[in-house]
This record gives structure tokens, sequence and C-alpha cells, in this order.
């Protein structure tokens, strides 16, 4: 945990690492996803269950729901501090930039039945929902509001509601920094 939560603050910080005045007074964006990687490494039950108490409460606080089972990779960055919602059973990459007021969740029937898969070296942008059983391939910019219940294939950007796929080479490349 404590490997992979250090890789999650070089996308903070770079190489420099963590000042001590920030450490001292840590945003709670990274106190949750530090609670998050707790509870989602921690094997022993009952400081497992602690952890995932501690999780739900600063929930409340941060208005950030990523449950503790939920997969993801190492290097998240989360943008601001504000409501995000991650299902359990979505899986996301390295390197997945997340802005405030995405949701990442299910679709309960039809042909997408399920939750999304996200590739390594995504951005995700203020208030983009990605709903259903899809996969976005790496390198994927999902611009501001968009709506995504489709599958995105490597090297794109995708821009509105319904979603238009713009195919782009580096679509990410001055949005992902210190990349894991």
């Amino acid at each position: 945990m404590n490997n992979v939560f250090k890789k999650d603050l070089y996308r903070y910080y770079g190489e420099g690492g963590e000042p001590f005045l920030k450490r001292v007074f840590r945003p709670l964006e990274i106190k949750h996803l530090a609670l998050f990687r707790k509870a989602n490494a921690c094997k022993f039950l009952p400081l497992r269950l602690f952890y995932e108490l501690r999780l739900m409460q600063m929930s409340k606080r941060t208005k950030i729901q990523i449950p503790a089972r939920t997969s993801i990779g190492e290097g998240l960055y989360i943008g601001h501090l504000g409501r995000v919602i991650i299902h359990p059973d979505a899986k996301l990459g390295k390197n997945v930039n997340i802005g405030t007021g995405v949701t990442i969740g299910i679709e309960n029937r039809g042909e997408r039945k399920g939750a999304p898969e996200i590739s390594d070296n995504c951005w995700i942008g203020t208030n983009s929902v990605v709903v259903g059983r899809v996969k976005i391939g790496s390198d994927v910019l999902i611009a501001p509001l968009t709506y995504v219940n489709f599958d995105v294939p490597s090297h794109s950007v995708v821009i509105g509601n319904p979603g238009k796929i713009i195919p782009k080479e580096n679509a990410t490349a001055d949005y992902i920094c210190n990349c894991v």
C-alpha cells in the first residue's frame, strides 16, 4: 500500500515529493486517497473493517465515493475536492485523472449491463459520466460534461452528449503530468 500511495503522491507533487507543510495540512482529497489505499490493501479483517468505516466517514466529508474494493491502478489523481462517484465493480488503470463531479457507474440492464473498464493514462473531465460495461482505451481524454456509454479506442478525445470520438495521438500529453 505504501508504495502505491507514494506513486499517487508523485502524481500530485512530482520529484520534489510532498513538502512538509503540505504533509501537515494535507488536502482532503489526498487524505481520502490514502485511506482508500489502506482499506484496499488491508488483508486483516478487523483492521480492514476499521479502515472501511473511516473511509465511509471521510466520504461524507469529501463527497468522494470510492468503495474499498474498487480496482484502481497506481497514480490516481483526483483534481479537486468535490463529488466523485466510482462504482465498486469499475476498473481503473494507472495514471488516471478524475475531475470534480465525475460519475463512473453501472448500467443495470441491456447489452452494456455492468461497469466500465478504464485503461492507463486517461483524463476524465469535470462532470463527465462513464456508464455501462464499456472499455476506455489508453491515452483517452474525456472532455468535461461528456456522457460516455460506448467503447472508446486508444488515443482519442471524446466530447459532447451524445459523445463524439475524435482520434488524436498523445491526446492527454499536456493534461497528465508526473506519470508513474
